[in-house]
């Protein structure tokens, strides 16, 4: 289940920052940013042969150590095994919660009409976007209680605050994810747990370093987010001063669904 990749010379820890549903863009993007800030990181996902290779990447490009564990998060067993192994290497200082079931599709991956979505896809969405975060939380507010520091983000979307045709899934689970945040919020601030909601409203596209429009200072219009940009927001949120703490952040891209 955990698999370490690591290299030489690593910067040291300040805690272990755990990202949650990590793909190529955001997750990535995410768990790069907090490990060169000198967080070990760990990194979690459903497909743990895709992960090792990131985590790879990960800890070359940042020089820090990264730890890769598979996890379902509609499972809450597979939820607390995954963080068994995340708490055995330090105290979660951090965590990301960044998992999402993509949202139900016909045949043509057009969104698909109410009628044709079914009670296992409806279901599995809600455990993945609300079930999973709340699995989580649970794991780390314990210890960040105890220390009286923490950091928890939540990642949604616009369909976190707007129901959209053809995504009656996707934004039931997002909307019971900013009501967890918010509740948590309220209950954990006094105990010097800073919980965030990010509505990411618009795509996640390449990161701007690596194209060659960016390069050139050609024209970006259209293009999605910049995935680097966007974890910077994230570390802004989790470095703000205790008297001034975000609940929420709307980020904007130039591409809107």
């Amino acid at each position: 289940m955990l698999s370490l990749r690591s290299v030489s010379g690593s910067n040291s820890s300040r805690g272990i920052a755990a990202v949650v549903g990590v793909g190529p863009r955001l997750g990535s993007a995410v768990a790069r940013k907090f490990a060169s800030e000198g967080y070990t990181i760990a990194i979690l996902s459903r497909d743990l042969e895709k992960l090792s290779q990131l985590a790879e990447e990960i800890a070359q490009a940042a020089k820090a150590q990264v730890f890769a564990l598979r996890v379902d998060c509609a499972d809450a067993r597979s939820v607390r095994e995954a963080f068994e192994g995340v708490l055995s290497l330090g105290p979660v200082e951090v965590l990301v919660y960044n998992a999402c079931e993509p949202p139900a599709a016909n045949e043509d991956a057009r969104p698909a009409p109410f009628l044709a979505v079914t009670p296992d896809a409806f279901h599995r969405a809600l455990a993945v976007s609300a079930g999973g975060a709340f699995h989580c939380a649970q794991q780390v507010i314990p210890g960040m209680v105890e220390r009286g520091r923490g950091t928890i983000i939540f990642t949604g979307s616009s369909a976190s605050v707007t129901g959209f045709a053809g995504y009656s899934d996707l934004s039931s689970g997002k909307f019971a994810l900013r009501g967890l945040s918010q509740s948590l919020a309220r209950e954990f601030q006094p105990a010097g747990v800073h919980i965030a909601h990010v509505i990411i409203d618009g795509v996640i596209g390449e990161r701007r370093s690596l194209t060659r429009s960016s390069r050139a200072g050609g024209d970006t219009a259209g293009a999605g987010a910049d995935p680097d940009a966007v974890a910077q927001s994230y570390w802004h949120v989790h470095a703000q001063d205790k008297s001034a703490w975000t609940q929420e952040m709307d980020i904007r891209s130039p591409s809107f669904m």
